[in-house]
């Protein structure tokens, strides 16, 4: 396969779309796929779309997916029992995607597969995203991963289950289609995967609304805990190892949270800051706007998108959530609050 010289071809700078899928597959013989750690729903979908189309479209190619363990709601997913999460063996892949991924670090495990790829192609709308691969499709105004693959691939080899995995993805990252990334462009394609003949109801019922015990309790842990701040616009909650312990929650269950605490009345910003195994703590904001969470989450070594972005930081957690109130508090008075 002929090197690609590392470009950024980003559809937003040039008005059209940079490459096709297809163009891609038509000179390889082994591909690699990956998205970013602790897979969510528009990672999980958007890699699955794209495993799904080599293997139905190009029985020649060899390609492995590598993810993290997914979410149980969505291994109804075609293929899904494919993952593999094994990072241990050695590979060199004539092409490998990242998706929804905003840096090689965040590719966890397969960095390695990343690394060691003759070519590497990054597609993702993180805003946060420095274009880290030869080729490059960084859209963050689009919103999800997921609506970037299908402009990517051929229309009419997407099939019934192809269409599951990218509404799964959209779904998700529009939260249900009522997130401020939502366009026109994202409705008309949710419509034409609805086309294709999935079960859109139970797939948003199954993999969006539908709670366990587990996290329904961890929940209401969260909404006792929460504190609001600066005239009651910001709202955080800190969730211990003890918390989740109490309510058999894993940092799974946590899905979802911030975004409820961000829905309260009167809010513009929520801090939800939970603690993981190694001791570290997870950080997620979400906003309608009024600040710039990927901003604040770069600071402390995240990423994002302006409205929603995430970070892991150490040490004590009241510190942690002084210093991004700090921040919060310094773009309030930017923006004559």
């Amino acid at each position: 396969m002929e090197k690609i010289v590392k470009t950024d071809l980003t559809g937003s700078k040039h008005g059209k779309i940079p490459f096709q899928i297809d163009e891609l597959l038509s000179d390889v013989e082994t591909v690699g796929i990956a998205g970013h750690i602790k897979p969510d729903g528009d990672c999980t979908g958007s890699t699955l779309a794209l495993y799904n189309y080599i293997r139905d479209n190009y029985p020649e190619i060899s390609v492995t997916l590598y993810l993290e363990p997914i979410p149980n709601i969505f291994k109804f997913l075609k293929r899904s029992e494919e993952i593999v999460s094994d990072f241990s063996k050695d590979a060199v892949y004539d092409l490998f995607f990242s998706l929804d991924c905003g840096d090689g670090g965040r590719l966890g495990g397969a960095i390695r597969y990343f690394d060691a790829a003759k070519q590497t192609v990054c597609i993702d709308h993180h805003i946060s995203n420095q274009s880290f691969a030869d080729l490059n499709d960084i859209q963050p105004e689009v919103s999800s991963t997921s609506e970037l693959v299908f402009e990517l691939l051929d229309e009419e080899k997407i099939t019934k289950e192809i269409a599951e995995c990218l509404y799964v993805g959209i779904v998700h990252d529009t939260g249900v289609f009522q997130y401020s990334c939502t366009s026109s462009k994202t409705m008309n394609i949710a419509g034409k995967l609805m086309d294709k003949g999935i079960n859109y109801p139970d797939i948003v019922d199954k993999t969006f609304f539908e709670k366990t015990f587990e996290q329904n309790q961890i929940l209401g842990t969260a909404l006792l805990k929460a504190k609001r701040y600066f005239d009651d616009r910001c709202i955080a909650c800190i969730i211990t190892a003890k918390d989740m312990a109490d309510c058999h929650a894993l940092p799974k269950h946590l899905e979802g949270i911030v975004a409820q605490l961000r829905s309260t009345k009167g809010v513009d910003v929520a801090v939800l800051i939970y603690e993981n195994a190694d001791g570290t703590y997870k950080v997620s904001m979400r906003t309608n706007g009024a600040v710039d969470v990927a901003a604040i989450c770069v600071r402390h070594g995240g990423g994002g998108h302006v409205r929603a972005a995430g970070a892991t930081m150490t040490g004590d957690p009241e510190r942690i959530l002084q210093a991004l109130l700090e921040d919060i508090k310094e773009q309030f008075l930017r923006s004559n609050y």
